[in-house]
């Protein structure tokens, strides 16, 4: 199974892809969307939804994984940040139903085996999952692999985290 990762952002959007089978996982590739804040709002979102579905054409997963927003202070970024997920859930939805989510205490749990992990043990382990040669970056690019494996650990239980 070929499952893409989504860590959403505005300007920084993190994806990757991995091969899941028989319990082992194998990186395909992964990288950013960018944009940048010269760029009017709705360019902005424009190009997300445009880029993302050039990465669905290009990797043709069979399912996407997001990692859900969480934002504690400010209310502007999660506008923002919720408009440029929402572009992307949409361009997904066009081109599957088979679209999950998962918050980052789940992701955490998953990867390292503890809730409250730092950014930095996530990613060590990613690194040490698929025995990559360097920690994938910019963190973006190395959540949305980390979202990717964490669908990938859920076998059978992944309906229980399928959008609603």
């Amino acid at each position: 199974m070929r499952i893409l990762g989504i860590d959403p952002g505005l300007a920084t959007l993190g994806w990757g892809v991995i091969e899941a089978e028989s319990g082992r996982q194998r990186l395909i590739n992964y990288g950013c969307i960018l944009t940048t804040p010269q760029q009017r709002l709705p360019d902005r979102l424009k190009q997300i939804g445009e880029d993302m579905r050039d990465l669905l054409a290009l990797y043709q997963p069979d399912e996407i994984a997001f990692e859900e927003l969480f934002f504690a202070k400010n209310v502007t970024t999660a506008f923002t940040v919720g408009a440029a997920r929402g572009v992307s859930i949409a361009a997904c939805a066009a081109y599957t139903d088979r679209l999950f989510e998962y918050t980052p205490m789940q992701v955490k749990q998953a990867i390292v085996g503890y809730g409250k992990a730092e950014k930095q043990q996530i990613q060590q382990m990613v690194k040490l999952l698929l025995k990559m040669d360097h920690i994938a970056k910019p963190d973006d690019a190395a959540d949305a692999i980390a979202i990717a494996l964490t669908h990938a650990a859920t076998g059978p239980a992944r309906e229980q985290f399928l959008m609603k």
